[in-house]
């Protein structure tokens, strides 16, 4: 071996090492979870984890309140260390230290911590609620408030020890868009009240059933559930699933833009003779008009006027809601889309687009079901000084293409046990004041098991975080869908029951919302009131402040003769009717065949007649999808809860 081949030998091992080295300093790295972070809020008055990870058998300082603990890092590389807290909210640091290595975090509060979780209705974003709330958004500046949102994952394998990621977020202007609006209400109320930091950990997902917030174990008496859980646990299994659905809706996207006439003859553009298409007053579904029930893609076209004083002119473009997906163009250039139903249409035109003579087209793609443009929304074009232009009433449709209907997504995030695993259980070595829990639209098909479920959810979840007391405050589903004029049966309803059985159990509050959603709209945009009511559960099962918390409740049911007195239990509040005579009640005799009543208010009872009902048994209150007739309230303004004394 000649001396340049050795010395380039000697080269390479020193390399080497130096890589080795390298490798084993990194392995050593204290690496923390995403919640241990900057700017985080830790429960008060409590005991608390810090927490993290590195190599087994590194040893690990951290000082923390004026106090340091060394711990070693055990056999599966996590290492934690418990501090009492006081009741000071700081701000404090935590120097974290290995051998090699030191982390500070800063900008600590202690405060109380909340967990929000359930579906849309919990994670909607206050840029969704806007329109009812400008001076919130840019008012809102509260550093004491910080927020982390968890990132919306699944897991079937295991359970998860760690999130993917996350940051903690103080609350003010260039935030608050994205925080979700029961959160924001809610913690605001608190911190107000309680001139306490509050820390809002929202772990939710839209669409997402109650079982997919529970763990495999529990499932168990679930057969459905837990089957599904099992077979999701197949990573082949689920990537068939994904491959299949991508295949088929590629499929039916290619055969629809294929066929779609407004494609091939750019309609888009809008400079097209639209006096031979059909007529249609909008807002109103399909089904509803001469265009019919129909699957594909539907093209509409409105022509409008400007005066010389909006020609040019910034503007905001309302089109309600839209089922399913739209995209929008004014005068041929390209305003906006929105790929499903739900969302709010609020399109802005930039400048010099509006002309003196304008032209909407909007293409709509229905991939099943009832399309439309859904009624008592807002549809019109809105300028900063005021001025709109009404876009209600007739429009012109043209038939793009019609399809067979597709077929529903796949939505693997929601099958039982993948959130638990993925967004709570790496939750559970952080210390909360209570649960706010919002969920139960995707579980109305099988509401008559929803009592169970949640249950078994309240109590796995006390079980994780070792507190047999942590409190549970469960929003009840708002008033949804068209109303009846006669008394029927609804899964919704029973939903409600469910959902009002947690009462059961210890420390758990219902915020009853029948009086504040939105018969077209599952997603209603009041949240405020919504975070109000859990916000005066908390002051009284958290803060132990003697005020109302709770709705009106049916206490006790006298049958006499021919009416039925409904006895009240209003919790030291006083019964208030919103109108002249107390509605939403129906009776019914022996073959339950239910009537509306004729009712009386008597302080705090209410007496119920019905000349159809001549020997009374049974009775309902607030017995529908939506039972906007119902106007018992205390005099706090929570309305009574529904009731009916027939599921036997």
């Amino acid at each position: 071996m000649t001396t340049e081949q050795q010395k380039t030998k000697q080269l390479y091992v020193i390399l080497i090492f130096f890589f080795i080295v390298t490798l084993q300093g990194l392995e050593a790295n204290i690496r923390l979870p995403k919640l241990i972070s900057d700017g985080m809020i830790l429960q008060r008055n409590t005991n608390v984890a810090i927490w993290g990870y590195s190599d087994t058998n590194t040893l690990i300082s951290i000082t923390f309140l004026n106090s340091t603990k060394t711990v070693t890092t055990g056999d599966k590389g996590i290492w934690i260390a418990n501090f009492n807290t006081p009741n000071d909210p700081g701000p404090y640091q935590i120097s974290i230290t290995s051998k090699d290595e030191q982390i500070i975090i800063k900008d600590i509060l202690l405060g109380d911590v909340y967990l929000c979780s359930g579906q849309s209705n919990m994670e909607l974003p206050m840029r969704r609620v806007a329109p009812l709330y400008q001076d919130e958004i840019q008012n809102a500046n509260y550093p004491n408030i910080r927020y982390f949102e968890v990132p919306k994952e699944y897991e079937f394998s295991a359970p998860r020890d760690t999130l993917s990621g996350g940051q903690w977020l103080k609350l003010d202007e260039n935030s608050i868009d994205e925080i979700a609006a029961v959160s924001y209400f809610f913690s605001k109320e608190i911190h107000q009240d309680q001139n306490v930091p509050v820390g809002i950990i929202n772990s939710s997902l839209g669409g997402s059933p109650i079982e997919s917030w529970l763990s495999l174990d529990d499932l168990a008496p679930y057969p459905l559930a837990f089957e599904e859980a099992k077979n999701y646990q197949n990573q082949e299994f689920r990537d068939s699933i994904i491959q299949s659905d991508q295949n088929r809706i590629q499929n039916w996207y290619a055969d629809l833009n294929q066929k779609d006439l407004g494609i091939k003859q750019n309609w888009k553009l809008g400079n097209i003779d639209s006096t031979q298409w059909n007529t249609i007053n909008i807002p109103d579904y399909w089904s509803n008009t001469s265009l019919g029930n129909k699957n594909g893609v539907v093209w509409f076209h409105k022509r409008f006027k400007l005066d010389n004083n909006h020609k040019g002119q910034k503007a905001t473009l309302n089109l309600g809601r839209i089922v399913d997906a739209d995209s929008v163009f004014v005068n041929g250039r390209f305003i906006g889309n929105t790929t499903y139903q739900y969302p709010p249409r609020i399109y802005t035109i930039p400048e010099d687009v509006l002309e003196s003579t304008n032209t909407i087209i909007i293409k709509v793609i229905n991939e099943r079901g009832q399309g439309g443009f859904v009624d008592d929304k807002q549809y019109n074009l809105q300028f900063a000084d005021g001025n709109e232009v009404d876009l209600v009433g007739a429009w012109r449709y043209k038939l793009g293409a019609e399809l067979h209907p597709l077929r529903p997504q796949t939505f693997i995030r929601w099958k039982a046990s993948g959130l638990y695993n993925a967004m709570i259980h790496p939750l559970i070595r952080y210390r909360f004041s209570g649960v706010l829990w919002y969920q139960g639209e995707s579980n109305v098909d099988n509401a008559d098991e929803y009592d169970t479920l949640i249950k078994t959810l309240i109590a796995k979840w006390r079980e994780d975080w070792n507190d047999d007391n942590l409190p549970f405050f469960v929003v009840q589903l708002a008033n949804y869908l068209q109303s009846n004029d006669e008394p029927t049966e609804s899964d919704w309803a029973v939903m409600r029951e469910a959902q009002q059985s947690v009462l059961d159990l210890d420390h758990t509050a219902i915020a009853v919302t029948i009086d504040i959603g939105e018969w077209n709209d599952i997603h209603p945009l009041n949240k405020k009131d919504v975070g109000h009511r859990l916000a005066l559960a908390a002051k009284n099962i958290v803060y132990k402040e003697d005020v109302i918390y709770q709705s009106p409740r049916i206490d006790s049911v006298i049958v006499e003769k021919d009416q039925i007195q409904v006895h009240f239990n209003t919790f030291g509040s006083n019964l208030v009717i919103q109108g002249e005579h107390p509605r939403g009640f129906a009776i019914a005799g022996k073959d339950r065949k239910f009537y509306w009543a004729k009712a009386e208010l008597v302080k705090d009872c209410v007496i119920l007649k019905s000349p159809k009902v001549i020997h009374p048994q049974f009775i309902r209150y607030a017995w529908a999808d939506n039972p906007d007739t119902a106007n018992i309230f205390n005099e706090e303004g929570l309305p009574a809860a529904p009731f009916r004394n027939d599921s036997d």
